[in-house]
């Protein structure tokens, strides 16, 4: 597994690089695990309806080639992209998205914070406030896109749209919940949990740090 933590990266770059990635890869290429952030940005998944996105004003919207409906990533967020090859790894789908929810509901509750996943909407609550959302992409048997956790993050503009398709549904952040961790150590943090998920405890990490 290889760890890249690549700093603030323009979103529509990233993706089409993990499609490349994706597209490129053969039976012996290492899997990959991205972390970044993003400028702000609406994206819209492949079966998406325009009707969520309600008032995006500056903020650039992208379709992408992901699951789901809308979401907006900004500065504040982690954004955690697993690039696993699920055939070799002998992972469902199901799987994946499931390490990822309890991967940050782990970590909250080391600050004894309770959160949880909903299997009618992927992704992470706490007290019916989302804290993190998940959207993937599998081709060729290989996963990319992911997971946005927000850490520190300006909420205003899930007020522009219905995150996820929900008209009603609020959103948090790690800073409002009073997790005080540095960007550094929620990541080490979910990170652990993550592998912990997929039984890759032992795999051997390489990081471009």
């Amino acid at each position: 597994m290889i760890i890249r933590s690549l700093g603030r990266q323009d979103y529509e770059p990233l993706w089409r690089k993990m499609q490349q990635f994706t597209d490129g890869r053969d039976a012996n290429t290492a899997d990959e695990l991205w972390y970044t952030e993003h400028p702000s940005v609406f994206t819209l998944g492949m079966n998406a309806s325009r009707e969520h996105l309600i008032a995006p004003g500056s903020i650039p919207v992208v379709q992408v080639d992901r699951g789901g409906q809308v979401t907006y990533h900004g500065p504040g967020q982690l954004m955690i992209y697993p690039l696993i090859d699920l055939k070799r790894a002998r992972l469902g789908v199901r799987e994946l998205v499931t390490a990822l929810e309890q991967c940050v509901v782990d970590f909250v509750a080391e600050f004894d914070i309770a959160a949880a996943s909903r299997k009618e909407a992927p992704g992470v609550y706490v007290d019916g406030k989302k804290i993190a959302s998940v959207g993937l992409r599998i081709r060729r048997g290989c996963s990319y896109h992911g997971m946005a956790l927000n850490i520190d993050v300006d909420l205003e503009p899930f007020s522009r749209i219905n995150p996820c398709g929900f008209s009603d549904l609020e959103v948090t952040d790690l800073n409002r919940l009073g997790i005080g961790a540095t960007r550094d150590q929620i990541q080490l943090g979910v990170q652990e949990h993550f592998l912990s998920r997929l039984h890759m405890n032992d795999c051997e990490l390489f990081s471009d740090d």
